[in-house]
C-alpha cells in the first residue's frame, strides 16, 4: 500500500512521527513525501522513516516556480496533493493510494480502511458523524464545517483506476487553478471541492468508523478510552489514528481543553504526540525557514502580490521566475508600485 503526505521543512519532524506510526502498525506499507520546500542541509532520506522523497520540480506542473509563487503556505502544501497523486497513481504497480496529512498519530492498522478500497474507488472521512446539540458545538463544529467542507482532507482513500482516475484528474485540475484558502467565496484550498465527489463519482464510499481521522472538532462524540485490553478506542471503536490538527498554533490544545477536558486518555495522547515531535526534531530553527517564502534576495512575499501575480497573465508572462531578484524583476516592479 501507498500513502503520501505533503510538508514544508518545518513539517518534518510531523512527517517522522507519521511514518514511524504509520510502520508501526503497518509494516509493508511505503509512505512518500512530497516537500513543498528546499530539503535541509544535509538531509538523507534513506534516514529517515520514509521511502521517497519528490519535490516540487517533480510533480510536472507547468511552470512550478511561477505556480508556488501564487500560493500562501498552506494553499501551497494542499494544491500539490492532486498533481501528486497523479504522479503516483501513473506509476506501475500501483493500484490504491491513500494520503495522511502529516499531522496525523497512527494508532492502529489501517487494512481495514485499504480493504474498503478492494470495493469502492474513492474514500472519505466526514469531520462530523454525528450532529451537534449544545449550540456553541454548532457554532464551532457544524458552522465551520459547512465554511470548510464537509469531509475533512487530512484523509483520503482513492483506487488509481475508473472513476478513482476520474477523480484524481478533476481533483488535480481544481487545485491547479483554484486552490485558496478563501472560504468566504466558497473555497478552502483541497477540501472544500471534495464536497462535490458524491454528486459526480459513483464509487464514493464514506466512513462512518469513529475511530478513523479523530480530532477535536468531533473528540467529545468519540470520547477516546483504553479498553480491557489497554488498546484506545475512540466512541467505543479502535482508535486507528488521531489528526492533531491546530498543534502548533495552540488552537488544537484549546478545543481540546474545551471539548474534552475530562478525558485523561486524550490529554495523554497529546502529551504523548509532543514528546514523540520533539524527539524527532519539533522546533528546530534549521528547519524554520520556508524557501517560497522569501525572493532570492532573502525579502519576505507579500501576500498580496501573491494574489496579484497569480490574477496577472501579462505578470506571469514578464516575470517567469518570480522568485529571481535581478534588475529586471518582479520584485523591483512591486517595490516601484508600490512607491507610485
Amino acid at each position: 500500500m501507498l500513502v503520501y503526505t505533503s510538508i514544508t521543512k518545518s513539517y518534518l519532524p510531523k512527517a517522522r512521527v507519521l511514518g514511524r506510526s504509520l510502520k508501526r502498525h503497518n509494516p509493508d506499507w511505503r509512505l512518500c513525501v512530497i516537500l513543498c520546500d528546499t530539503p535541509p542541509a544535509g538531509f538523507d532520506v534513506s534516514a529517515e522513516p520514509f521511502d521517497e522523497l519528490v519535490t516540487l520540480d517533480q510533480l510536472g506542473l507547468p511552470n512550478w516556480k511561477a505556480w508556488a509563487f501564487g500560493h500562501d503556505v498552506v494553499e501551497l502544501c494542499t494544491g500539490v496533493k492532486g498533481a501528486a497523486a497523479k504522479l503516483l497513481a501513473d506509476r506501475d504497480g500501483e493500484d490504491r493510494l491513500i494520503y495522511l496529512d502529516p499531522d496525523i498519530l497512527v494508532c492502529a492498522p489501517l487494512q481495514p480502511l485499504a480493504e474498503l478500497l478492494d470495493h469502492h474507488e474513492i474514500v472519505l472521512t466526514p469531520h462530523l458523524l454525528d450532529p451537534e446539540s449544545d449550540p456553541q458545538a454548532v457554532v464551532d463544529n457544524e458552522i465551520c464545517v459547512l465554511r470548510h467542507g464537509v469531509f475533512n482532507l487530512g484523509f483520503l482513500g482513492v483506487r488509481m483506476k475508473g472513476q478513482g482516475r476520474r477523480f484524481i484528474d478533476w481533483w488535480s485540475a481544481r487545485l491547479e487553478r483554484h486552490c485558496l484558502a478563501d472560504p468566504q467565496n466558497g473555497l478552502f484550498t483541497d477540501q472544500k471541492w471534495v464536497d462535490l465527489a458524491p454528486a459526480f463519482f459513483d464509487g464514493v464510499y464514506v466512513v462512518r468508523d469513529k475511530g478513523c481521522n479523530v480530532a477535536t472538532w468531533n473528540i467529545h462524540r468519540r470520547p477516546i478510552r483504553r479498553n480491557g485490553d489497554g488498546l484506545l478506542e475512540a466512541g467505543g471503536a479502535r482508535l486507528r489514528f488521531y489528526h492533531f490538527t491546530g498543534y502548533d498554533s495552540g488552537d488544537g490544545r484549546g478545543m481540546l481543553l474545551k471539548y474534552a477536558g475530562q478525558q485523561i486518555e486524550a490529554l495523554e495522547l497529546w502529551d504523548a504526540y509532543g514528546r514523540e515531535l520533539a524527539a524527532n526534531g519539533h522546533r528546530d530553527p534549521a528547519l524554520d525557514h520556508f524557501a517560497y517564502g522569501f525572493f532570492s534576495n532573502g525579502a519576505p512575499i507579500d501576500k498580496r502580490l501573491r494574489r496579484l501575480y497569480r490574477a496577472r497573465p501579462d505578470l506571469q508572462e514578464a516575470f517567469p521566475d518570480p522568485f529571481e531578484v535581478r534588475k529586471w524583476s518582479l520584485y523591483n516592479w512591486w517595490r516601484e508600485e508600490q512607491r507610485s
